[in-house]
């Protein structure tokens, strides 16, 4: 569980990214502040936002409904104090290379099910999508660093994402072969007992999505 100081420091930097006009941390707020929603960058830059706010905007990213429900539950979490004998990487955000951000976040959002976490730039050059604990970092070039035909005859994946069961992906194939996706491979269960497909996106990057056969 973090620790409440951290997370009172990670609030006032959020008041002064908006106070400072930090266009990426719009999105932050859009995508966890219901009042924000359907506000664009430019105008929630320019709205009234106190610390209230951006402590709320942290509890709701540690699954809590306000700031006080944050601190009610980190005094009742029992607190367990131990030195880590080494550091532990928590995450990884692989990158992808794209002609055209909008184009992409697009398909990411309204293809694959993923949010907008910030896009970043005008025109934009940089940005984030997410899906559940899945973050990929979107970056703009002018022109497609592989080759195409060597890409898809060497099979050369982008990014792996995998579920926890079999069940969800079938359901996770069904639901992107509902929406209309490009599949470079559909879903099959592989020698080594996974079950997976890829996915080709608008730049011919292939996303694999792999779970447990059985």
């Amino acid at each position: 569980m973090p620790n409440l100081e951290n997370l009172k420091k990670q609030a006032k930097l959020i008041l002064r990214w908006h106070r400072e006009r930090h266009y990426p941390v719009a999105a932050q707020i859009r995508g966890h502040l219901p009042r924000f929603l359907n506000m664009p960058d430019a105008e929630i830059l320019a709205a009234g936002f106190k610390l209230g706010d951006a402590q709320e905007l942290v509890a709701r990213q540690q699954g809590f409904d306000s700031w006080q429900a944050l601190k009610t539950g980190l005094s009742t979490t029992p607190k367990v104090k131990s030195s880590p004998s080494k550091a532990t990487i928590i995450g990884a955000e692989p990158q992808l290379l794209v002609t055209d951000i909008k184009r992409s976040c697009e398909f990411f959002r309204e293809k694959l099910g993923f949010s907008l976490v910030f896009s970043y730039g005008n025109p934009p050059y940089y940005a984030q999508v997410a899906r559940d604990a899945a973050r990929i970092n979107l970056r703009c070039v002018e022109r497609p660093v592989i080759e195409s035909t060597l890409r898809d005859r060497e099979e050369l994946l982008s990014v792996s994402m995998t579920v926890a069961t079999a069940e969800e992906i079938k359901l996770l194939f069904l639901e992107f072969q509902s929406a209309g996706v490009a599949f470079h491979q559909t879903l099959k269960k592989q020698p080594w007992g996974a079950r997976n497909f890829v996915v080709k996106d608008p730049d011919g990057n292939l996303l694999l999505f792999a779970g447990p056969a059985n």
